[in-house]
């Protein structure tokens, strides 16, 4: 035997020891339509786009564009969606095949994919996030549940419809009118209070989504919070009957929110109301899109790409053809700008003065001294009176900016804020027997002296909802004083004698209305470092007064503790009840300085080094200015990137393109890139 016969021999040997192993089979690939489109939840910007994939014989009827799959990518399974079947593939190379379909159901459709590409294009973020608000979480036991077929709905109501909340509206009847014809206007709406349910804002958004569905389209409904929810959802079930609507919350439990969201996909209903999470509600032939409060800030989404439910919702009005309406007791300088513009239309009421109570503004000084009530329990003495009177109708609601007991301590002696000598946080006493404590570090205070003035006695700043309580229920015995605030927020009081302290936004419903309503330490609401602080204080105010009953009842509003050096615009604005002015003067001004909405706005957020870097990357337009770098939080700065309106989605493209330049480079410092930032400088 030859040396090359036994070498061969002995490799043979060598290869009948090893374990044996099977040549993978590979599956025949659809006969129709072989290659998908898939989007790919990377989380990389550099990869944002969608990827083909083969698709098996045996997934050619489930995986159908919209379906959640599963691909294998960089070596690990990912979660993705089909977004298109072609006949044949741009790539020249091998294609992967899918490895199995989580589930058939389409719920990625074609206008919420270009909704979403819209919204992240926008927002100068990647697809994925937006999907990500856009889709919730697959719930297979809501998927086998819920029947395929959508029931037969009992008939609207002879209510349905136009209905009488429009009626004080001299544009109301008509925009109705066109809702039901099928056309698509766009209006800000400033509503008029009213204490009848059915007069009052959420009957008025019911019968806006009445006279849509009579048209044969469907609306789409956000407001801020859960109590909103409520009161819309109560109205809808007497506008349309039950069965007709459906709540969409994030604080939904999840088989119950992808219940809601499948009967809107499924079409078994055509209206829903909800939070920022309904913005994005498959609705079918949607409509109408409709937002309550556009300056909440519940309406801004905290998670990439920070979208606003205004953007996402008019990116939907102008894809899908529906009508727009904002509607609020008040207008924001974002809404103003549009109506300006004429991309919305105002529908505003007449006269208001019977309909709001009669505004008061307490003065200062002497006058506190005039009753021992009202100087025990620090009310202005007008304010002591007001509430005295009132409670003999009715509950009377004390707005308190801030939670607490006593969140803010001064110097007795120069008013200066006393701030914590470990961390710089602010000190406050959390109850009548607590020591003076940081609130940041929980550290004490121990002996106070003044670094400026070496005074050594302490006073309150800020009085807090807790300690207005505790003083209010001295000044006024045997009146019941309830509190709503963070932690216990309450929804409705009755309408009999009471005091109901509440922190901004979380007023309770009264019913029949307050007979007074208290707003304290407006200049605490007023002396915010922020932007938009006249135009959050006059919305807060114009929130607590519209609960308040109309003067043509008797209803009265006292503003406590406003600056009175000076007459203010927003303090005008609110005895005037004239939002619009205000919202028109604060879009001028910002007109007149370059700040946002009049001008394309980015904040571009992290390490100074790596911000600085980031920049140099981006290839953006000429017109553009770079503001900063202005020191954040921590260790971070913010560079402001300033472009006039027409450069906007230039801008926008720039930001993405250089982020995905990041991404693919795998740099390892954070950069935050957030467009129309709320405050630029926070």
């Amino acid at each position: 035997m030859s040396g090359q016969e036994g070498q061969t021999e002995q490799l043979e040997l060598i290869r009948s020891t090893l374990p044996r192993t099977r040549t993978p089979r590979t599956e025949a690939t659809a006969s129709t339509d072989p290659v998908a489109s898939v989007v790919v939840d990377t989380g990389l910007a550099h990869l944002d786009r969608p990827f083909e994939y083969l698709v098996p014989e045996s997934l050619a009827d489930t995986a159908v564009p919209g379906a959640r799959v599963k691909v294998r990518f960089a070596g690990q399974d990912l979660d993705g969606f089909v977004v298109a079947r072609e006949a044949a593939a741009e790539h020249d190379g091998k294609l992967a095949a899918i490895r199995r379909v989580v589930s058939p159901e389409p719920v990625l459709t074609p206008t919420q994919l270009a909704v979403a590409t819209a919204v992240a294009a926008r927002c100068a973020g990647s697809l994925g996030d937006v999907l990500r608000l856009a889709v919730p979480p697959r719930h297979a036991a809501a998927e086998k549940a819920l029947a395929l077929e959508a029931p037969t709905p009992d008939p609207l109501p002879q209510a349905a419809g136009p209905a009488g909340a429009w009626s004080r509206y001299a544009a109301g009847p008509a925009y109705l009118s066109r809702l039901t014809a099928g056309e698509s206007p766009a209006a800000s709406w400033l509503a008029s209070p009213s204490a009848d349910p059915s007069q009052d804002w959420p009957a008025a958004l019911a019968a806006a989504a009445a006279a849509t569905l009579v048209g044969g389209r469907g609306s789409v409904i956000v407001v801020p919070d859960h109590r909103d929810v409520v009161r819309v959802d109560a109205a809808l079930t007497e506008a349309l009957g039950p069965g007709r609507h459906v709540r969409l919350t994030s604080d939904q439990g999840p088989q119950a929110r992808y219940t809601a969201w499948l009967k809107v996909l499924r079409g078994h209903v055509s209206v829903v109301v909800g939070t920022r999470a309904a913005a994005f509600a498959p609705v079918r032939e949607l409509g109408l899109v409709a937002w309550w409060d556009d300056g909440d800030d519940l309406l801004d989404e905290p998670r990439s790409p920070y979208p606003h439910v205004r953007d996402v919702l008019l990116t939907r009005a102008a894809i899908e053809g529906a009508a727009a309406l904002s509607g609020g007791f008040t207008r924001t300088v974002a809404v103003q700008r549009l109506v300006e513009s004429g991309e919305l239309r105002t529908i505003a009421g007449g006269s208001v003065r019977g309909a709001v109570p009669r505004v008061q503004v307490a003065g200062e000084g002497v006058e506190v001294e005039r009753d021992a009530a009202a100087a025990s329990a620090h009310l202005p003495s007008i304010a002591w009176r007001t509430a005295k009177a009132a409670l003999e109708s009715g509950p009377v609601l004390v707005q308190v900016p801030r939670r607490g007991y006593v969140p803010s301590l001064s110097c007795q002696s120069c008013r200066t804020a006393v701030r914590c000598t470990h961390c710089g946080g602010p000190v406050a006493l959390g109850s009548r027997q607590a020591e003076p404590a940081c609130r940041w570090c929980g550290r004490g205070v121990g002996r106070f002296e003044c670094r400026h003035c070496g005074g050594r006695e302490l006073r309150s700043s800020v009085v807090g909802a807790r300690r207005t309580a505790e003083e209010l229920g001295r000044a006024f015995p045997g009146v019941p004083v309830h509190t709503s605030g963070a932690g216990a927020v309450l929804d409705r009081v009755a309408g009999t004698p009471a005091l109901v302290i509440a922190t901004p936004g979380a007023e309770p419903v009264a019913d029949g209305g307050y007979a007074a309503c208290l707003l304290l330490d407006a200049w605490a609401s007023l002396d915010r470092p922020t932007l938009d602080a006249g135009e959050e204080a006059l919305r807060r105010w114009l929130a607590a007064g519209a609960l308040t009953r109309g003067s043509g009842a008797g209803g009265q509003l006292v503003l406590c503790g406003a600056p009175t050096h000076t007459t203010l615009p927003v303090v005008e604005a609110l005895v005037r009840w004239d939002p619009s002015w205000f919202a028109g003067r604060e879009l001028a001004e910002r007109r007149e300085l370059a700040l946002p909405p009049t001008v394309a706005m980015a904040a571009v957020t992290g390490d100074r080094r790596a911000v600085e870097a980031a920049l140099r990357l981006a290839h953006l337009p000429a017109e553009v200015d770079q503001l900063g770098p202005l020191p954040v939080a921590d260790d971070a700065v913010r560079v402001l990137v300033r472009a006039p309106l027409e450069q906007r989605p230039a801008v926008a493209a720039a930001l993405v393109a250089m982020k995905a330049v990041r991404s693919a480079r795998k740099e390892k410092a954070s950069v935050q890139v957030r467009m129309d930032p709320r405050d630029p400088a926070t």
